[in-house]
């Protein structure tokens, strides 16, 4: 009997199959097909169409913002936005290592260089307190920007990335960005339902940004959206996403360098269907997280808590927390093995090859959570 035979048993038992379970596999309970026939029926499929305008309408509604612009995917956003907050060759930007690559490379296809700051524990974001400590060691305020001390450069933006859904410890973080003069752009790929304070995610910093790639909880397939308070910064960003092109009914005149990050109509039908299902999808996985708790109750592995009063949670990726790393990999090999789909936790940022040289602080919790932390079955069940 493998060490994690009980705890196999009783997730087949949460989803009702002896077959192979995914780790977040997508639903289309509602009107997804009726929508996306409705763009073929009307030949606007591409990147243009009444759905692409619907979505953009319903998600800056839906995030509290002025305006929200529909883009190809997430990292597309995470690109512009940084440009839109400033970023450009040469810079730095704050961010956390334990992310998903495209947080990085964002900053990178800006000409720019992340650095890493030390998430907190229980929320598995960018922790405010190790930011204040490193911009105490190495910030210094230069005509109404922030610069590295120890690189000379110019320090553009901080990027808090909201892990799976959930949500950065943001007043201190806004805080402590406004004092030193750095734009705060947010990275809430996952957070899509997810709230602060009342507050939704990715309507707290300068620009927020949004994935809706096929494992998220509400999927367009691929895709993603850009939001923003600021309604001229995000029509430049419209503009910017749609190859810079100055309004004429026929001449192509782009009077910068744009981009070609649309959202296709075909997209935004799906999206547009699996939004109007956002708060049942929640509640959904809110039941699971329960029903994991009794599961996985601290014995060999404990359900990943969550903060208490100052957060709403989408609950879009559960996972657990294991005692070291032998048990991770015993735990991922013995799961993964018997047909059950988990995943570990992003390998840091500073492992990979293009980032090893970049500055980061100690990164002791960071690393304590790539060493135990597993994410386990998380789908909508219907």
């Amino acid at each position: 009997m493998s060490r994690y035979s009980k705890e196999l048993v009783c997730i087949r038992e949460v989803f009702a199959t002896q077959d192979f379970i995914p780790l977040h596999a997508p639903v289309f309970p509602g009107n997804e097909k009726q929508y996306v026939l409705e763009t073929i029926d009307s030949t606007f499929v591409s990147s243009v169409g009444a759905f692409v305008n619907r979505f953009e309408e319903d998600i800056a509604k839906r995030t509290q913002t002025k305006k929200a612009v529909a883009v190809v995917n997430g990292t597309a956003g995470l690109q512009v936005a940084l440009r839109l907050s400033g970023v450009s060759a040469g810079d730095e930007v704050l961010t956390q290592a334990l992310t998903f690559v495209a947080t990085a490379n964002s900053i990178a296809y800006n000409g720019a260089s992340p650095v890493f700051i030390d998430v907190d524990k229980d929320t598995m974001g960018l922790s405010p307190t190790a930011l204040q400590a490193f911009l105490e060691e190495f910030g210094e305020k230069r005509e109404n920007s922030c610069y590295n001390k120890k690189s000379n450069r110019k320090i553009a933006a901080c990027v808090p990335m909201h892990t799976f859904g959930l949500m950065c410890r943001m007043d201190e973080i806004l805080s402590i960005c406004a004092d030193w003069n750095i734009p705060v752009v947010e990275d809430a790929a996952e957070a899509i339902g997810s709230e602060y304070k009342n507050k939704a995610a990715g309507s707290l910093g300068l620009v927020g940004v949004f994935s809706f790639n096929g494992n998220k909880i509400i999927t367009a397939g691929g895709g993603g959206a850009l939001v923003s308070k600021n309604e001229e910064l995000a029509s430049r960003a419209k503009h910017l996403t749609t190859t810079a092109k100055s309004p004429h009914k026929w001449e192509y005149v782009h009077n910068e360098m744009g981009y070609n990050f649309r959202m296709p109509n075909l997209n935004a039908a799906l999206i547009c269907a699996q939004l109007e299902q956002l708060d049942a999808f929640i509640e959904k996985k809110r039941e699971l997280f329960s029903e994991y708790g009794s599961i996985f109750n601290g014995e060999k592995a404990k359900l990943t808590p969550i903060s208490e009063g100052t957060t709403k949670w989408n609950h879009w990726l559960l996972s657990v927390q294991l005692e070291n790393l032998e048990e991770r990999n015993r735990f991922l090999e013995e799961t993964n093995n018997s047909g059950v789909m988990t995943r570990p936790i992003w390998s840091l940022m500073y492992r990979l090859p293009m980032y090893i040289s970049c500055q980061r602080d100690s990164q002791k919790n960071a690393e304590f959570l790539e060493e135990r932390v597993v994410n386990i079955p998380s789908s909508v069940r219907l």
